[in-house]
């Protein structure tokens, strides 16, 4: 659906270069959830304005199914546009006009009849929960429904890709978790591909399909989010994996323990699996949790647990290949 082939992004001022995206290839599949993580300064806004060329990439290509909007220009790039809708952090809606009228102003803009607007309008204020706010101002609205505002307009030309940027940032987190299941709502109903870019590993963690890190406009790790937060490899990678999952116990209370420390990590149906209790009643050692906790990630289980392992040193080993026999990751401390 979308390839980022490439692609450079270099600002210019009369004193000095700053590269915001540099050389940057991913490809993001075709009704697929893709997330972009980074902290603030990373690349991950001025990527997801490449996209839709808001902002003109230095070099590359970008492919949007299957068509390199690097070549268009004018009524084509227009065009193209259309199919791809975008909601920003701080909403930008129209204070002037309605709910209604802020929707029909991006179907003016394509052109769509008025008998068709009003219909288009009233399928949209019921798919994002506002049917009986058309005809009210969005200063009498919250954050999370002007948001919903924000989504039905960039819903409005019926795209293909809906382009998120920190969608979420400016909201409460009851409001934030609202507006998620709506997006995945949306995504599973009218197979939107959706990219989003965040600085919040748990947004990325309850819906995305796959992602991105980014670091000084450099991509340094993508895949599944289940496959990242299992196995994370970047050092930036796994500090955002511990803002979400954090295993971090006190040296203070670690130097207390005598055994040897161990952190388990159980993928899949394997974490449902009763590995531990097998392992101690078939070897001599006791065990001894620390830490743990089962996450669902695209609906599957992760289970990690740091544990202390007592006993003989030739019995903790055969206990430890008897866990990593059963398909589960071992790691000592």
């Amino acid at each position: 659906m979308i390839e980022i082939k490439d692609v450079s992004k270099v600002y210019r001022t009369k004193r000095k270069e700053v590269t915001g995206v540099d050389r940057v290839n991913l490809t993001i599949n075709d009704g697929e959830i893709f997330g972009i993580v980074g902290y603030s300064g990373a690349g991950k806004s001025s990527l997801l304005r490449c996209i839709n060329l808001l902002e003109q990439p230095t070099s590359g290509e970008i492919l949007v199914d299957g068509q390199n909007l690097m070549q268009l220009t004018g009524k084509n790039l227009r065009q193209a546009r259309l199919k791809i809708g975008m909601i920003f952090q701080h909403f930008y809606l129209i204070e002037q006009k309605t709910v209604g009228e802020n929707i029909e102003f991006a179907l003016k803009a394509a052109n769509v009849s008025k008998e068709q607007r009003n219909d288009r309008i009233e399928a949209l204020l019921k798919m994002v929960g506002l049917e009986n706010k058309r005809d009210v101002f969005p200063g009498q609205l919250s954050g999370g429904q002007k948001q919903r505002v924000g989504i039905a307009r960039a819903l409005a030309n019926d795209p293909k890709v809906l382009l998120c940027d920190e969608a979420t940032s400016a909201l409460d987190p009851t409001t934030t978790t609202a507006i998620l299941k709506l997006l995945k709502k949306i995504n599973r109903e009218l197979g939107i591909t959706i990219v989003l870019i965040t600085h919040e590993m748990e947004v990325v963690k309850e819906i995305c399909d796959r992602m991105a890190i980014m670091q000084e406009g450099r991509v340094v790790e993508d895949g599944s989010v289940y496959d990242i937060f299992a196995n994370p490899h970047n050092p930036l990678t796994q500090e955002f994996i511990g803002s979400v999952v954090s295993f971090d116990i006190p040296d203070e209370i670690m130097q207390t323990f005598k055994g040897t420390i161990v952190k388990v990590l159980f993928k899949g149906d394997v974490a449902g699996q009763g590995i531990i209790s097998d392992m101690l009643q078939q070897f001599e050692v006791r065990g001894n949790f620390l830490h743990g906790t089962i996450e669902y990630i695209q609906e599957r289980p992760l289970g990690i647990f740091i544990m202390e392992l007592i006993g003989e040193e030739a019995h903790i080993h055969r206990a430890i290949s008897y866990i990593e026999s059963r398909g589960v990751s071992v790691e000592v401390q």
